[in-house]
């Protein structure tokens, strides 16, 4: 999280400075991003309009243009939209789903449009010129480890995780990694789609389903939400640990006052799109090509470092 905020005030710092030195045609910046269907998309938008704002404000040569899209195919009916109206110097998009927006956004790429993919990734990563995302393998490989080392190696698992995306992919994997070696059973992995009251749901089922559960991983920390509010109706008390990560300052505020069944959280800020939307800007106003990929740190926050990573004014 550190690193986003560092990261983002270096940007603005460059732009403004590239803004005042640089009076160029107007460039169209379309930043397509989920609607505020949960609390992570939520801080994605607040973000990704305070970006816009101050952009708009500081360039008269560049244009930011905020789309939320509620569903996947309302996402792709806004990029062919976008295209077809607006001559697009770069789209910085952070896809519904993956599989649905890869090619859209292809099509996109093709018509000489600067890409910058955010977060959930496309199938086909040579599309991208530029991506910016948390390390998603760290935060389910970090979170394995530390349920390892608490509970001995032993004990049986229930998961949940989000929506069908190359990041959901990425948590799986990293939680598997850190699971393997040891005598810690996955009981069941369902989706519940990165919603809390969805979560509620599975976990109720989870809990009709397993007499006994050690542990519960939620890759979210809106699908943690529900988990809890299951357990806590179901009267259960042999659950050791619930988990979930994000960054949620509702979690983080668990962790600070050292609650014993969610003690650890891992951090996956939503200001990485407006980090995002500055490196793609720099790529407009005359300063140094940036491509690649920017992946943030996923360290576990625990009680002594919880204060760094809580920002109680952010609506997440």
């Amino acid at each position: 999280m550190q690193k986003s905020k560092w990261m983002t005030a270096a940007a603005i710092g460059v732009l403004i400075f590239a803004g005042n030195a640089f009076a160029q045609e107007k460039k169209v910046v379309a930043v397509s991003i989920p609607a505020a269907d949960h609390g992570w998309t939520a801080g994605v938008v607040y973000h990704a309009e305070q970006a816009a704002a101050e952009i708009n404000e500081a360039f008269d040569d560049v244009e930011v243009v905020v789309k939320t899209s509620p569903s996947a195919t309302a996402q792709v009916s806004a990029l062919e939209d976008l295209a077809a109206t607006r001559d697009l110097a770069a789209l910085v998009i952070l896809p519904y789903t993956s599989e649905e927006l890869t090619l859209p956004v292809q099509d996109v790429k093709d018509g000489g449009t600067f890409i910058t993919v955010v977060d959930r990734g496309l199938n086909d990563p040579s599309i991208q010129d530029l991506y910016v995302a948390g390390d998603n393998i760290a935060v389910g490989r970090n979170t394995a480890k530390f349920l390892v080392e608490q509970m001995d190696g032993k004990g049986d698992v229930v998961v949940l995780r989000g929506i069908p995306t190359v990041i959901d992919d990425e948590r799986i994997e990293g939680f598997q990694q850190g699971l393997e070696g040891t005598d810690m059973k996955i009981l069941d992995i369902q989706y519940a789609n990165w919603n809390a009251d969805e979560a509620f749901t599975l976990m109720q089922d989870y809990l009709a389903k397993y007499p006994h559960i050690d542990a519960v991983w939620a890759n979210d920390d809106d699908m943690l939400l529900g988990v809890l509010e299951a357990i806590k109706e179901s009267g259960r008390t042999e659950i050791q640990y619930a988990l979930g990560g994000n960054g949620m300052k509702e979690i983080i505020e668990k962790v600070m006052a050292e609650d014993a069944m969610t003690p650890v959280e891992t951090p996956y800020p939503p200001s990485m799109i407006k980090t995002a939307i500055y490196m793609t800007v720099a790529n407009l106003v005359g300063q140094a090509p940036v491509r690649g990929t920017v992946k943030l740190d996923a360290p576990l926050i625990t009680k002594e470092n919880a204060e760094e990573f809580y920002f109680p004014d952010s609506p997440f």
